[in-house]
């Protein structure tokens, strides 16, 4: 008998994610001018629950009324990795773990980046990672392997990017091979500034943009990292509306996913309190706006992180959960397959509701903003 509840719950699972699900979009929708696409990397319901226990604030995410969820398994795995998982955001297609932009015959779908500068639309991307790691390079790039982060760098000079921020400076100059892409994003009528943030307002009148600060990732929130994705997220805003634009915008907090994997909760809470914040300045232009979609999910769990209340231990030996207290907890140093929320404010916003896969978030976006593939 368990053997045939097992069957059973495994069939009725598989016909769930392996069908093509209903892109259900509400065709009275109003039109979404800008995207703002926030991913905070790794970060499944627990890591969002941190938020409301471990800052004096109140969470930025109360503000959403819109919610739904997806699933985010790849095409092959029932686990996905990031790479495939913002390749399923940023082209619409379930692909190999491993994938930045390709599916699973090596052809190259138009990016979000793409299609969005085709349509006469400004772009931009922030990280607080390198901006070749999976999920940036996803939206820009297109490779066979995510660990090929010199050959996807070589993409951004000619992506149709208009404002960058976060790491990488080690891709972009200095190489092995010599080739010199800070003077290839120049000669794309780039600005690019690898020393300080705090440089943008006298850089703000430029073409175009970029920031590469770090050699590699920016640092941990906890090394002093301080609010820069929050002024990132702010000054592309600014910068990317600045002659009366509209523009698509990705920005990750890459790091919540790094502290899943090291098992290390209070890494992951200084990062999604720093994700948080940066939700806050997001919505509050949006809401100034009126015009922009706002969009914020993750591409995977990472850690089966759980809150967990905390275990103490009596007089006499024995041990007892105090519900007073709770206690992070990790169930592996991997990712989970976890179903992930996805909160949405603006145009369009009821779109994202209910329960569907991972990348119908690109043709949702799509539908909503009229942009042409």
């Amino acid at each position: 008998m368990k053997l045939f509840k097992l069957g059973l719950i495994s069939c009725v699972c598989l016909s769930l994610f392996s069908c093509k699900t209903v892109n259900r979009i509400t065709t009275n929708s109003k039109k979404a001018k800008n995207v703002i696409l926030l991913i905070s990397d790794g970060t499944g319901l627990s890591q969002i629950s941190s938020a409301f226990y471990f800052q004096d604030k109140v969470s930025n995410y109360t503000r959403f009324e819109d919610i739904g969820l997806i699933n985010t398994s790849s095409s092959q795995e029932d686990v996905t990795d990031s790479a495939a998982g913002a390749t399923a955001f940023a082209s619409g297609v379930k692909t190999y773990n491993g994938a930045i932009g390709l599916d699973d015959d090596f052809s190259a779908p138009k990016t979000l980046i793409e299609i969005a500068s085709e349509n006469g639309i400004q772009t931009g991307v922030i990280a607080t990672s390198s901006l070749t790691h999976a999920t940036p390079a996803s939206f820009y790039a297109h490779a066979k392997s995510r660990g090929m982060e010199y050959e996807i760098a070589e993409f951004l000079p000619k992506s149709g990017i208009d404002f960058f921020a976060g790491g990488g400076f080690q891709f972009f100059s200095g190489r092995k091979d010599n080739l010199d892409l800070i003077a290839q994003l120049q000669a794309n009528n780039f600005t690019v500034d690898t020393t300080s943030f705090s440089n943008y307002n006298a850089l703000k009148s430029k073409d175009k943009l970029g920031f590469l600060l770090a050699a590699n990732a920016m640092p941990k929130m906890q090394e002093g990292r301080g609010n820069f994705l929050a002024k990132a997220i702010e000054a592309g805003t600014e910068f990317l509306t600045k002659d009366g634009s509209n523009f698509f915008m990705m920005a990750e907090g890459s790091q919540i996913d790094w502290g899943g994997h090291n098992n290390d909760a209070a890494y992951l809470i200084a990062e999604l309190i720093d994700f948080d914040q940066a939700i806050g300045k997001t919505l509050d232009f949006a809401e100034k706006d009126g015009n922009t979609l706002v969009i914020v999910t993750s591409d995977h769990e990472t850690g089966g992180f759980t809150l967990a209340s905390k275990t103490k231990t009596r007089e006499d030996g024995s041990q007892y959960s105090d519900y007073k207290e709770i206690e992070p907890t990790f169930s592996t140093g991997g990712h989970s397959a976890t179903l992930i929320p996805v909160f949405a404010y603006g145009p369009g916003s009821k779109n994202f509701t209910g329960i569907y896969e991972n990348n119908e978030l690109f043709e949702k976006i799509l539908a909503l903003t009229n942009w042409k593939k």
